[in-house]
């Protein structure tokens, strides 16, 4: 008879890309962002009031992070005026099955 202290296993180890996925979404204000251009392309003045409590230095850092992860695009359009949009690419599209149950799951287990 094998005593369960005796049988080896496998040491636990999270997957890899979800680590990633993790580290990078779950940084502070990306899935926020994210989740508020899913709605639609915006402009910074329109994010910034959307996200409430960032900083436009912050929402500028986390807007370069996600163009340059190719989930968000800059847009310029010379004008006059001047507009910058900001839009999701199709890999932040493809986010949308995933944000939607991240939603419905805090909306139904944590506290508001």
């Amino acid at each position: 008879m094998v005593k369960e202290r005796d049988v080896e296993h496998e040491p636990r180890v999270c997957d890899a890309a979800l680590a990633r996925a993790f580290g990078f979404l779950g940084k502070r204000w990306n899935g926020v962002i994210l989740g508020t251009l899913l709605s639609g392309p915006a402009g910074f003045a329109e994010l910034r009031r959307a996200v409430s409590g960032i900083s436009d230095s912050v929402l500028s850092e986390r807007l370069t992070e996600l163009a340059g992860a190719g989930l968000v695009q800059r847009s310029v359009d010379e004008g006059p005026p001047l507009a910058v949009t900001y839009a999701l690419t199709q890999a932040g599209h493809a986010l949308l099955p995933a944000l939607r149950e991240l939603t419905a799951w805090a909306t139904d287990n944590l506290p508001a």
